[in-house]
């Protein structure tokens, strides 16, 4: 017995010190020294994550581990964690754009991907809600299955209400693929977009800028908010929480009937949703 204790003595103040989180602050730029903006950094075996600011500036509490960070047009970059720091600099490199992809033969005109029926006649909501002072990354969205080629030229969605100042969001899509169902994103280009403050609901018809082609398999087109207000998130945290109103820094969507995914933390793993937010997206299906 007193072998075991002198052993667990021993080894509690290792243990205590493995598990301290420390500090990390930096910015993310490219290989010209520009800041990299909305980069999704996290810890993904930990399910730890936020996204940078639109300057390209992150600050986390983390465990000596590697943080990941990724952007769309840029190589995926690792940094391996082993103390505080205050200023540390992650340089992302280029993706090289793969080569336009063109495919011949006849075209129609289709929907890939329907909302769907809505629960309990719009009254349901799926809420994403700001309550720290870093974006979680958190992805909600809907499946698709593409049968033939499709190419994408509209991405729907309707906004139920939104009251988060600032709101800047993403639309990312990634390819579903094997029984254990990795995700591998299929984006070269980001796609940002605005989201107004609104009592009222807003239907957006998002366009993507590149040639953005899928191949017969599955997808989950997803939301993501990326950037808000930072002064109205700090002066909305800074209020005691009794005086919070449930519906601050929240956005809201209608539910719809559908399963799906969701994400909580940027670069965490996916967790299957028994419901959905409505996307729809239209193109050019190749016969």
């Amino acid at each position: 017995m007193r072998i075991e204790l002198s052993l667990v003595a021993l080894l509690l103040p290792v243990l205590l010190f493995a598990q301290e989180n420390v500090l990390v602050k930096g910015r993310i730029v490219n290989e010209q020294g520009e800041a990299v903006e909305y980069v999704q950094i996290g810890m993904p075996s930990r399910q730890i994550g936020t996204i940078s600011t639109a300057d390209g500036r992150f600050e986390m509490e983390v465990p000596r581990d590697t943080l990941e960070f990724f952007h769309v047009s840029y190589q995926a970059a690792a940094y391996p964690v082993t103390g505080p720091v205050e200023d540390v600099v992650i340089v992302l490199h280029e993706n090289e754009l793969p080569p336009a992809v063109f495919i011949g033969g006849n075209t129609k005109e289709k929907y890939l991907l329907r909302p769907g029926k809505t629960v309990l006649k719009n009254m349901g909501v799926i809420s994403t809600a700001l309550r720290s002072e870093h974006l979680s990354g958190r992805e909600l969205g809907s499946i698709a299955h593409a049968k033939k080629p499709f190419l994408v030229k509209d991405i729907l969605l309707t906004v139920r209400n939104n009251h988060i100042p600032g709101c800047v969001a993403s639309i990312n899509i990634y390819r579903i693929e094997g029984k254990r169902e990795s995700f591998v994103n299929v984006l070269h280009r980001p796609i940002y977009f605005d989201v107004p403050v609104s009592d009222e609901p807003q239907d957006f018809d998002i366009q993507p800028e590149e040639t953005l082609l899928l191949e017969p398999g599955k997808y989950f087109i997803a939301f993501q908010i990326v950037g808000c207000d930072d002064e109205a998130l700090q002066a909305f945290l800074s209020k005691p929480e009794e005086e919070r109103k449930l519906w601050e820094m929240t956005m809201d969507f209608n539910i719809y009937l559908k399963s799906s995914y969701v994400r909580e933390v940027a670069l965490g793993g996916m967790e299957h949703l028994p419901v959905n937010i409505g996307v729809a997206v239209k193109g050019l299906e190749y016969q």
